[in-house]
């Protein structure tokens, strides 16, 4: 799992299961296909867009709830809303140089890996541009 994946299943957990529900709801209509083949399918089809309705509306969350309400419970104070670093400590992922390096490299970053500051404040910028791409409510932060 990348990064950035890892990112989202911290703050869309409820999301995340719901599509995987989703899959599973797929694979036990795949496993009991019986003589009707189209009427299972068809079933099946239908319950899979409705858990992808539900999850696309689940995943509309107010990211800035979520995350600032995990930062009241943290030990220390983190400015997750402008840093990177603290933004992953936050969520409780490996926030060292190699880590950013590696989700720069992943997220297609088009600058110098070596010239931090510039890399940081575009992940943090791009990482909260991506969760409102996912359906995070993170619209105020860019204002």
């Amino acid at each position: 799992m990348g990064i950035l994946n890892n990112i989202f299943s911290k703050v869309f957990p409820s999301a995340q299961a719901a599509v995987e529900h989703a899959v599973d709801t797929v694979k036990d209509k795949v496993e009991n296909i019986t003589s009707s083949v189209k009427d299972t399918v068809s079933n099946g089809s239908e319950q899979v867009k409705e858990k992808v309705e539900q999850s696309a509306s689940a995943a509309n969350v107010d990211v800035t709830s979520i995350l600032d309400g995990l930062a009241k419970k943290h030990p220390e104070v983190l400015n997750w809303k402008t840093s990177i670093v603290d933004l992953l400590k936050l969520l409780g992922i490996d926030s060292s140089l190699d880590a950013r390096k590696n989700l720069a490299k992943e997220l297609n970053y088009p600058g110098n890996t070596d010239d931090t500051a510039a890399m940081n404040t575009w992940l943090i910028k791009e990482v909260m541009k991506k969760i409102a791409e996912k359906g995070g409510n993170v619209t105020h932060l860019f204002s």
